[in-house]
């Protein structure tokens, strides 16, 4: 069940976005606490943490500096059955685990499952952790777990409310596409371009070029817009010129394929959508 609402002079709604330390009850007396060693042994996964995929070259790294060094920044716990659930550091609890450590320094604070995604999200956006798909879940989440709304998200995680949207918009792709995002054959970039194709088939017609021949965003964006136009012109052989350019760049401002008929004077446009999701994007951006 989503959590009640914050007013706005709760501390908790005010720090959001501004820090790891903000984001709970207490979190001013947090610098000077000291963190409980806890073994290793008594600590499970987050399963609402965003961060999916670690990189092996990194993780080596950051193990061989535990093996140096040590653990040098708690990790975040909660309480949970039988032990401990990791919110925030999963990576260096999974360091110290191949590191050999048999205990990990952490602070333990009693956290709502809606309080501990929002500071594993914002501990993973902070250290640029999260690849564009994880990010996206992540938002999703938010709003369909927990009922924020784009611009609480926004305020939680310190983003504008239109970069959350487009975060979102990247769930509209089709699942190779997301695949190939999130191993990073192609780039956020290319993915909203490859989106701006509007329907799926071109999408993955677009996109499997793009990999196959390593196409910049640029050659990417151009193409996306000659296939928009190629849909358009067939069906509109005696379409007004400028209700064919309107076509285009509303098509390319808002993701979607969008179809004008009538004339300069009347007539209509039409925009199309594909998910639930879709259609809630498409209103959040023209409803702004």
């Amino acid at each position: 069940m989503p959590d009640s609402p914050r007013s706005p002079t709760d501390p908790r709604r005010r720090g959001l976005g501004k820090g790891l330390g903000a984001l709970i009850p207490g979190a001013e007396a947090a610098g000077v606490e000291r963190p409980t060693e806890i073994p290793l042994a008594h600590l499970s996964a987050n399963p609402l943490q965003p961060r999916q995929v670690m990189d092996p070259q990194e993780m080596a790294g950051l193990v061989d500096s535990i093996r140096r060094h040590g653990v040098l920044q708690p990790i975040v716990v909660r309480p949970s059955a039988g032990g401990f659930e990791v919110v925030a550091g999963e990576r260096r609890w999974r360091g110290a685990e191949a590191a050999g450590l048999s205990t990990i320094p952490a602070v333990v604070r009693t956290l709502t499952d809606q309080e501990a995604l929002e500071l594993a999200l914002v501990e993973n956006l902070q250290r640029e952790d999260l690849n564009p798909m994880e990010r996206a879940r992540a938002y999703r989440n938010l709003i369909g777990d927990f009922g924020l709304t784009q611009e609480e998200v926004a305020e939680r995680v310190g983003k504008s409310q239109p970069s959350i949207a487009n975060s979102l918009r990247l769930l509209n792709l089709p699942l190779q596409i997301q695949a190939s995002l999130e191993a990073g054959r192609i780039t956020e970039g290319h993915a909203r371009a490859l989106l701006s194709a509007g329907t799926e088939a071109a999408m993955l017609r677009l996109w499997e070029r793009v990999e196959r021949r390593g196409l910049s965003v640029r050659e990417t964006e151009q193409l996306a817009r000659a296939a928009i136009s190629r849909e358009i012109r067939p069906r509109r052989r005696a379409q007004d010129p400028q209700l064919r350019t309107v076509e285009q760049d509303l098509s390319r401002r808002y993701g979607t394929r969008v179809s004008a008929s009538g004339t300069r004077n009347r007539g209509h446009l039409a925009f199309e959508y594909y998910s639930e999701e879709d259609l809630q994007r498409l209103l959040d951006l023209l409803l702004d």
